[in-house]
């Protein structure tokens, strides 16, 4: 049968990238206390198409991501770029792999447990023969205004946030990057804001998160600087950016701020 996806193609222009977006599919992840978890991904691979081919080899794509076996870590994904590399003939391919990631959270008084999940991709790249791996967890906050506490005879007002890294680990002897947990993330997200937040909740525990809160006031200035200060002191950690943001309570906007850091040579 005729391959028209290899035939010339005479207007001389390279697309960057050309493949496959939002497809949905059963992906496993590492879990810290269960080794594994099993989730859905929303998955974008693509690859570069050099200017004298027609287009690429869609298929290809889900051969790749199949026998992958889709287990995927900052170790399993420049492995399967380099398979797509291969496989279609192209100097740089791309995966985005968006997923929810589900921990049990534990009420802080009554001991209630119920999933919670939080919103976490990877994003790989190989390209002039260098990979870069990105782990993004977005993590939802309580946050109270330390203007409005300071302020106020009674009370503050309070919101919910969220706090979303970007994460960048060092690279490994076998091509792979540091592991660095998604528990991990979270546990810095959620000690850096007011308080967390909870998927059950007894009376006795809103009592005690919401004194929590009161008594642990942050502006989105203070939850991005007190996120960059934890990550910073990981050595497995090469560069992040941390935003946070406010969904105000009081206010017709949400308040936000954003940090980037990357570790120097000599660090």
């Amino acid at each position: 049968m005729k391959d028209i996806q290899n035939t010339p193609d005479h207007r001389n222009i390279a697309l960057q990238e050309a493949g496959i977006r939002d497809l949905e599919y059963p992906i496993t992840i590492l879990d810290k206390d269960h080794k594994e978890q099993t989730t859905i991904g929303r998955i974008s691979m693509s690859v570069s198409l050099p200017h004298h081919f027609k287009g690429t080899h869609m298929s290809r794509f889900l051969e790749v991501l199949t026998l992958s076996g889709c287990k995927f870590t900052g170790s399993t994904i420049p492995k399967v770029l380099n398979e797509l590399k291969r496989a279609l003939d192209a100097e740089s391919a791309k995966i985005i792999i968006e997923f929810s990631y589900f921990l049990n959270k534990t009420a802080p008084v009554s001991g209630a447990v119920a999933k919670m999940g939080y919103s976490c991709s990877f994003t790989g790249e190989s390209r002039d023969n260098h990979d870069d791996f990105v782990l993004r967890v977005k993590v939802p906050v309580s946050t109270l205004c330390p203007c409005s506490k300071e302020i106020s005879e009674k009370g503050a007002h309070n919101q919910r946030g969220y706090i979303t890294m970007d994460v960048r680990t060092q690279k490994l002897a076998d091509g792979g990057f540091a592991m660095l947990w998604i528990e991990e993330l979270v546990d810095i997200a959620e000690a850096s804001a007011s308080a967390p937040v909870y998927t059950i909740l007894k009376r006795p525990d809103e009592k005690y998160v919401t004194e929590q809160a009161y008594n642990n006031p942050v502006f989105v200035e203070d939850i991005v600087r007190n996120v960059a200060e934890k990550l910073r002191n990981d050595p497995r950690i090469t560069q992040f950016t941390v935003a946070a943001e406010n969904h105000e309570s009081i206010h017709n906007h949400n308040a936000y701020a954003v940090v980037s850091w990357r570790r120097s040579h000599d660090e």
